[in-house]
């Protein structure tokens, strides 16, 4: 009789309940279609706008999530789930959640923080926690950078917020410094000739601001020539390559000698 009893009652309750929660799944499926669906569409509509890349993939993700919480509050409610019931539960774990995912929440903060007040752009060179590269892009909880010699490291967003940032590439320019040694018995007139014939024929090489070269520094055994020259901030390291190659032969062709080499 117990046994008959509970088919029974297990009979009402799917004829009951059944209809609700396979329309429920329904929707949900087909929900979620939809959400891809409309999430491809924002995406285009954002590059039609010419809306911010630094902006772009954090609404993409808010945009993303906000919808698949509020399908599946739908799906709960057709399928005749008590919302007070679930409203408790989140209620209980949010406070266990919050403790345990303190460092992911400050990573949500500082990302938001970075994409308002912007420090760095998707595309800026920066230097942080001691690397230098390209930021590729900002999410809500990290941002991607990628190195000069081709890594892909993933900062989180509270460590970029609450630690030095150097940008190297938002001003557009950079200063180029190059330092070299020369002993006392050559005359610096034609060191400066011929580091300006190096500067004039290397690339990259901005006009304004004006070049600088002089003594940097006097030492017993020689003087140190300081060369200051603007430069392009995207691609720097290749001009410094280039002007340092052009100064070392134009040195060396004019018979003049450099202390250790």
């Amino acid at each position: 009789m117990k046994i008959e009893k509970f088919y029974d009652q297990a009979y009402a309750w799917v004829f009951r309940n059944g209809p609700g929660f396979v329309i429920g799944l329904l929707v949900l499926f087909i929900g979620l279609w939809l959400i891809n669906l409309l999430l491809k569409w924002w995406q285009g509509h954002m590059q039609k706008k010419e809306i911010d890349a630094t902006i772009k993939p954090f609404l993409q993700s808010l945009v993303g999530v906000a919808l698949r919480v509020l399908l599946i509050l739908a799906v709960m409610q057709i399928m005749g789930l008590q919302l007070t019931l679930f409203t408790a539960l989140v209620g209980a774990f949010g406070v266990a959640a919050g403790l345990a995912l303190s460092g992911t929440l400050q990573n949500f903060a500082s990302g938001v923080l970075i994409l308002l007040l912007k420090p760095f752009a998707v595309g800026d060179n920066i230097i942080a926690q001691g690397l230098e590269g390209s930021v590729t892009s900002i999410q809500i909880f990290y941002t991607i950078v990628k190195t000069f010699d081709n890594r892909i490291v993933i900062l989180p967003n509270s460590k970029l917020s609450n630690e030095v940032i150097i940008n190297t590439s938002r001003e557009g320019t950079r200063r180029l410094d190059i330092e070299l040694k020369f002993a006392n018995n050559i005359d610096f007139n034609e060191v400066k000739a011929v580091i300006n014939s190096s500067v004039d024929k290397s690339k990259n090489i901005l006009e304004t601001p004006d070049r600088r070269i002089g003594i940097a520094g006097l030492d017993p055994d020689g003087y140190r020539v300081g060369v200051n020259v603007w430069v392009h901030a995207h691609g720097f390291q290749d001009t410094k390559l280039a002007l340092q190659e052009n100064m070392l032969q134009d040195i060396k062709a004019a018979g003049i000698k450099i202390p250790g080499l």
